[in-house]
């Protein structure tokens, strides 16, 4: 199989998201499933709907319209406010969209009446990570704004935590939330409003027994897909945390000085490397880079060290095994490192059931902006 590539384990994802379905239907939370990460890929995006999400969520109408062309039938939501540019494309393929500017809910219902669509929003308040949201003080003026418009449907609020400034959920930033949700009046026959209180960061306030209130919804993508909360990346119990894996083919492998020699100048990307002197060791290079990942955000097994890296190499101290070239090396991405190793056109994806059987031919590569 081509490498660089990652492996997806549906069944493993399967798993955690079907888990993570049953424990928060307890307290009566619903989890949008976020494609994100994976640029819509129809084939997780099903496995997702299989477990039980209600709805799937993400950022970029690309692979919103990629799962639609896919056959995806589920709830579409945007879960970030649509550009201006891009509201004709956003009222065709979304159901619901994420919205903080009501000059662009105007401008999302304008374009529903020319394509005859009810378009959902769902007005995002801000509560302290300083992203996007709608001050508090103004939500219930804003509430009223969005129920006016022809072809608009008001769905209910949500916030966004732990993103920009790590601000954790907790039960005084849920319950202001779930306030501000009570003081809006129900619409005649209208079902309960969603009140979207975060994402995976939100995990770790809710098993540890916090209080739900009016929350009845979550949009989750890195818990199911890596099996760790948001917060502190700590593993979730119950869930695996190896479902993806990201590999790299040896291209070089010497034995060399762990300290380089020479006048010290900064590197290719700008850093001043240090190196411990740590005498001759064994050192590879794979064939993946900054280009394709988030080197960074990657976790080889304990007997290999990451040293560095630069737009196309890796470079390794694998320690007392020298690696043969040809030979692949794999790492568990964090979510950082996943999203770049998605969007790189140079990486193969490897969709996998039943653990370690490949799906006939179900190797490819997914696009950014695939048409």
């Amino acid at each position: 199989m081509s490498t660089p590539r990652l492996h997806i384990d549906l069944d493993k994802i399967f798993h955690n998201a079907s888990t993570l379905v049953a424990r928060l239907k307890i307290n009566g939370i619903s989890i949008t499933g976020v494609t994100k990460a994976f640029l819509g890929a129809p084939k997780i995006a099903q496995t997702l709907l299989r477990a039980g999400v209600t709805s799937l969520g993400d950022s970029r109408i690309e692979n919103i319209e990629l799962m639609r062309r896919s056959g995806i039938d589920a709830q579409m939501v945007l879960i970030r406010s649509p550009m201006l540019s891009q509201v004709d494309r956003v009222v065709v393929s979304a159901d619901i969209s994420l919205n903080t500017e009501l000059d662009i809910v105007a401008a999302l219902s304008v374009a529903a009446q020319t394509t005859r669509k009810t378009h959902g929003v769902l007005l995002m308040v801000e509560s302290g990570d300083l992203r996007e949201g709608i001050m508090p003080e103004d939500v219930e003026s804003a509430v009223r704004i969005v129920r006016s418009l022809p072809n608009i449907k008001f769905m209910g609020l949500g916030t966004n935590l732990a993103c920009r400034n790590g601000v954790s959920p907790d039960d005084r930033n849920m319950a202001e939330l779930s306030a501000l949700a009570s003081r809006i009046t129900p619409s005649d026959n209208a079902p309960p409003i969603t009140v979207s209180g975060g994402n995976s960061s939100n995990l770790a306030w809710l098993f540890a027994g916090g209080e739900v209130g009016h929350i009845n919804n979550l949009r989750i993508g890195e818990a199911i897909l890596l099996g760790r909360e948001a917060l502190n990346r700590e593993p979730i119990e119950g869930l695996f945390t190896d479902a993806i894996s990201l590999t790299a083919e040896v291209i070089e492998s010497k034995i060399k000085p762990s300290k380089p020699w020479g006048e010290i100048a900064q590197s290719a990307f700008s850093n001043h490397p240090t190196s411990k002197d740590l005498g001759n060791i064994n050192q590879a290079i794979v064939a993946m880079g900054r280009q394709d990942t988030d080197t960074e955000g990657l976790q080889p097994t304990a007997e290999i060290q990451l040293l560095g890296a630069s737009s196309d190499h890796l470079v390794l101290n694998t320690g007392v095994k020298k690696l043969a070239i040809g030979s692949n090396v794999s790492f568990q991405p964090n979510y950082s490192a996943l999203l770049r190793a998605m969007t790189s056109p140079h990486i193969t994806k490897s969709f996998a059931k039943r653990g370690v059987t490949p799906l006939a031919r179900e190797e490819l590569e997914i696009l950014p902006n695939a048409a």
